[in-house]
């Protein structure tokens, strides 16, 4: 008996196991699924972050809209009127770090017995950018939000 289980252990190739060929083209594989792992997360923060941003532009733009359809058709005429409080181009700080966020440019054109708005939100890049430049090319320049109104008085 003893005879046959050491024939049947002979007759084995020996110990199972990866060669080391077998362990390079696994960690080849792995490394290769894990750098696109890691180009798929870059994106979606990217993604996020420019989302985020857009957000925030549509907000501050539709605020704009919102507080000029509170003011009176003389209010309009006059408007942008510093004495007021109120300018046509802004440069936007919304956490108040001394780093802007946002410029902001509002347009308004009396169109009798209406006035045409328009808000022009951009990224804090085009804080140094010629008003003339962002209002002529608004796309070029990636304004992160457009919003058009009529405001009938």
């Amino acid at each position: 008996m003893i005879k046959n289980s050491l024939n049947k252990t002979r007759g084995r190739r020996g110990p199972a196991g990866f060669s080391l060929v077998e362990v390079l083209l696994g960690m080849f594989i792995i490394a290769v699924a894990v750098i696109g792992l890691a180009q798929l997360f870059l994106l979606s923060v990217a993604n996020n972050s420019r989302s985020s941003e857009i957000t925030n532009a549509v907000f501050l733009a539709q605020q704009q809209v919102d507080l000029l359809r509170t003011l009176t058709r003389d209010e309009l005429l006059s408007y942008p009127d510093t004495s007021l409080g109120f300018t046509d181009d802004e440069v936007l700080d919304l956490n108040a770090d001394g780093t802007p966020d946002f410029r902001r440019l509002t347009t308004v054109l009396m169109l009798d017995p209406e006035f045409e708005v328009r808000v022009l939100v951009f990224p804090a890049s085009k804080v140094i950018t010629v008003r003339e430049d962002l209002l002529g090319d608004p796309e070029g320049h990636k304004a992160r939000a457009d919003v058009n109104t009529i405001i009938a008085r």
